[in-house]
């Protein structure tokens, strides 16, 4: 790790068919190529931010070490967390107009920060210390408010099932079936469940995948429902998330589910980490994470179909953002291009952040027979023609109203409140939150 960066360790195709449109008045744009070359001369100091675990921190550390090395007068400091440890100091921060230069964005995200004037608008960057290129138009819109680029996406993921091939073959179980439906899925994990009681460590089929919110907006597209409306409000009622919650219950009822006390334990590790689940329903780029992780034979699965097929859709992996305060946008907009754009970072990174979005990362990707990258890429080619659907365009506060969801989906788990009162309490709060138009 390089003694020129000051680490604080915390804890753990191509096609988005998507438009992101600011309710009301919405931030300044900028002119592309507007902006001076950065300086190769002063000492010039930026500050890096992600979310993740400890191989995703070794993976941007080394990124970050070649940085350096091509713009020896730049010094990176770079810290990280957990994903909701992340989120809660981005918040903090913000309120002081202190974020980081760069930060990892989510799409969950873009609209809250990115529409408030609190990310810096690259398209004046553009042409100068930001390359774009290479990238597929209807991908860079993931990051697009009005005419500005707040967020430029470095690669692709959809969801997906992923399951230990080595704790199932310990069961004498197969896993879950080609063309499985939502039901399908809730009985083999019952089935896995109760064949596990008997193991040290027990294991468990899943986690309780309901009280997750992409889980939900996943199901609702499979029903026909774009789960928001174009001008930026809920599409979809009270009765649909009774339903949805309420798929899961007998599994919760008969502790199906892998506890969430122990859930609790663990963290930032999960269950599906530390080998006591068998599934884990998740975003499919996260797999080398698992695979690297468990020491586990870890395998991928399209999620559970709904009533008119898998149909799923692509999602930015993750994105990059520079903070509208930076006293270093060209420094900050050069270290998102070499992020984004150099080959020697998308051997680094493989597939870890989702399939690189330019072709010269994908390209140096050292993709090695039965590697974790070598499935990831081919469950993303043979997933095209699963991949029907536009990704859900989140509303602005999706980042607090998906936080909300998980609150309250533990609470379910816990039995101290139930479907209806998450249902209740869940509107209550989205409808307070989600700007109106």
């Amino acid at each position: 790790m390089s003694t020129r960066k000051n680490t604080a360790v915390g804890a753990a195709m191509l096609t988005v068919a998507l438009t992101l449109t600011a309710c009301g008045g919405g931030p300044e744009t900028t002119e592309p190529g507007s902006a001076e070359k950065v300086s190769t001369d002063e000492d010039i100091t930026i500050s890096l931010a992600w979310w993740g675990d400890d191989d995703r921190a070794s993976k941007y550390e080394e990124a970050v070490d070649l940085f350096e090395e091509e713009h020896p007068n730049i010094t990176v400091q770079t810290q990280f967390q957990d994903w909701d440890g992340y989120w809660t100091s981005r918040a903090t921060e913000a309120a002081g107009g202190a974020l980081p230069d760069v930060m990892q964005m989510d799409l969950s995200y873009v609209r809250q920060y990115g529409a408030t004037g609190q990310l810096l608008d690259l398209n004046g960057q553009v042409g100068v210390n930001l390359n774009l290129d290479g990238f597929e138009d209807s991908l860079l819109t993931s990051g697009q408010i009005d005419e500005g680029q707040y967020a430029i996406p470095t690669g692709s993921n959809t969801l997906a099932v992923l399951y230990n091939a080595d704790r199932l073959k310990d069961l004498g179980i197969e896993p879950p079936a080609e063309g499985y439906t939502w039901d399908d899925y809730n009985a083999w994990i019952e089935k896995v469940s109760e064949a596990g009681k008997g193991k040290d460590p027990v294991v468990y089929g899943s986690f309780d995948y309901t009280g997750t919110l992409w889980f939900f907006l996943q199901w609702l597209v499979q029903q026909g429902v774009e789960p928001f409306s174009e001008d930026g409000q809920l599409n979809f009622d009270e009765a649909q998330l009774t339903e949805w919650l309420t798929s899961g219950q007998d599994l919760r009822d008969s502790g199906a589910f892998f506890p969430i006390k122990r859930t609790k334990q663990l963290e930032p590790l999960g269950g599906f980490t530390v080998n006591e689940t068998a599934s884990e329903a998740t975003w499919d780029n996260v797999l080398a994470n698992y695979a690297a992780a468990s020491g586990q034979d870890i395998r991928l699965l399209p999620m559970p179909s709904g009533e008119k097929g898998p149909q799923q859709f692509w999602k930015p992996a993750m994105l990059l953002s520079a903070s509208g305060e930076t006293a270093q946008p060209e420094a900050s907009a050069a270290l998102i291009d070499f992020l984004v754009n150099d080959p020697e970072v998308g051997k680094i990174f493989g597939t870890s952040k989702g399939v690189p979005a330019v072709a010269a990362q994908r390209d140096a990707m050292e993709v090695e027979p039965g590697s974790v990258d070598e499935q990831v890429v081919q469950f993303e080619e043979d997933m095209a023609d699963v991949v029907t659907e536009p990704v859900p365009v989140p509303v602005e506060g999706m980042g607090e109203i998906e936080a909300e969801f998980k609150r309250l989906g533990e609470e379910l788990q816990y039995g101290n409140i139930t479907v209806d009162e998450f249902v209740t309490q869940w509107f209550s709060f989205a409808n307070s939150t989600v700007k109106q138009s």
